[in-house]
């Protein structure tokens, strides 16, 4: 019979999708609930896809935040059904968001998201929310499945998390 073990704290990143100028009120909030960030992107240009365009319009840009407080790992579910609550708060009349909220998690193995959207690889955490591992580390750098949005799969996102990965464990030696 396996042991049953304590989970790892692991790293706390949020995505923002949405309209540069929305960022920072976001932000103000997101640090008064989950503490100080350790790092955030420079502001990218989100042209991937058109998915949010309907909703909240052309010219949307996109920053990853990582926090310098680590969570436990079953923590996820509770969060990106808070930053759900954040994006009903920022939406505009009509209930359309102005702001995409997307909370996960970093380990020295994985990248892990948050969504409300089941799918064939995606486990049910509970109250909604599925969790999948988006990203894994293999040979020196974060690798996508075959699931992984074309975003995530690009080489400006991959480079983000390696950072915020290697800040995570310091200089120490990587798989």
């Amino acid at each position: 019979m396996g042991v049953i073990l304590k989970a790892n704290s692991v790293k706390l990143i949020i995505g923002l999708i949405g309209k540069e100028e929305i960022f920072n009120r976001v932000k103000k909030i997101l640090i008064q609930k989950f503490g100080g960030i350790d790092f955030e992107n420079p502001v990218l240009d989100f042209n991937f896809t058109d998915y949010y365009e309907l909703e909240m319009g052309g010219n949307l840009k996109r920053q990853f935040l990582s926090f310098k407080r680590q969570i436990l790992p079953d923590k996820v579910a509770s969060i990106k059904i808070y930053t759900n609550s954040l994006e009903k708060r920022f939406s505009a009349a009509g209930g359309r968001r102005r702001v995409n909220i997307d909370p996960g998690y970093l380990t020295l193995s994985k990248l892990v998201l948050a969504t409300t959207k089941d799918y064939q690889h995606r486990i049910y955490l509970g109250k909604g929310i599925f969790a999948e591992v988006t990203l894994r580390f293999k040979d020196k750098s974060f690798r996508e499945w075959e699931w992984t949005y074309p975003d995530y799969r690009s080489r400006e996102y991959i480079d983000i998390f390696n950072y915020i990965r290697n800040n995570l464990c310091g200089k120490k030696e990587r798989k």
